[in-house]
């Protein structure tokens, strides 16, 4: 990194920046809007639009001209926005075909009720249908966040649903997602393939960027950005990210 100071800093979302589909806290907010004023700002989550906007968007202080340095990637990087001016506004979306969709989302539900992972008490669907990627939530996507973390405290029920689904559409890519999702989409694309869209349109190198995720473990869906060389900090909560981000934020001049 340029003098050891990183010209990005890239975050997971859920359980780094945040609870589980939770907003994200003031502290946190105003510090993504203090490093936005200083270096490029990415969010990469498997979360779908709608959440970045509720969890993080929508809770920002008063950021002016930092917006333009905020970088989202919905979905693992499948979709891509930038602040024009006015919004967020989609840059591109690698949506997936029908046919990809039907064959994700019958493998998946097919497997997890042979696995005996299929719960019918739920907070919503199960399923999800994002364009770019399909999403199994093991218990909706409103479970609360106690619930989520008792589900599958080892991985060991995600692990299994991901394998026995990578093998029923060995042409997509079957990945572990949050603490109780599993993530559909076109092969090959993964946290790494947002970074590398993220230096495509920032013009700025890998090795100038700083990634904060809390599953960088090998089973982990952050994993795909240490194993391609991005510099990373692991962290256990948003409360840990706000910390290491009040050191960092200290040692990095504002924008000129």
């Amino acid at each position: 990194m340029t003098d050891s100071q990183p010209l990005v800093v890239a975050f997971d979302l859920d359980d780094t920046l945040a609870p589980s589909k939770s907003p994200v806290d003031p502290r946190v907010a105003q510090q993504l809007v203090d490093l936005a004023g200083r270096v490029e700002v990415a969010i990469i989550s498997g979360g779908q639009i709608g959440q970045f906007r509720s969890q993080v968007v929508d809770n920002l202080p008063d950021a002016g001209d930092a917006l333009a340095h905020i970088h989202l990637l919905p979905t693992c990087g499948t979709a891509y926005y930038r602040h024009n001016g006015t919004e967020f506004a989609l840059l591109y979306s690698r949506d997936l075909t029908d046919d990809e969709k039907t064959r994700a989302l019958t493998a998946v539900e097919e497997e997890a009720k042979r696995l005996g992972y299929w719960e019918t008490d739920t907070w919503g669907p199960i399923l999800e249908d994002r364009g770019s990627q399909i999403t199994f939530s093991a218990l909706g996507q409103a479970a609360p966040v106690d619930a989520k973390k008792a589900w599958d405290p080892t991985s060991e029920k995600k692990s299994a649903l991901r394998d026995a689904v990578a093998a029923r559409v060995p042409d997509l890519e079957v990945r572990s997602g949050g603490s109780t999702s599993v993530d559909i989409t076109r092969k090959g694309i993964d946290k790494a393939y947002g970074m590398n869209q993220l230096a495509a349109e920032t013009g700025i190198a890998l090795d100038d960027m700083l990634f904060y995720g809390d599953r960088l473990d090998e089973d982990g869906n952050d994993y795909p950005v240490l194993a391609m060389g991005v510099t990373c900090i692991a962290v256990d909560s948003w409360e840990d990210t706000a910390d290491k981000l009040d050191a960092l934020i200290a040692q990095l001049p504002p924008r000129a």
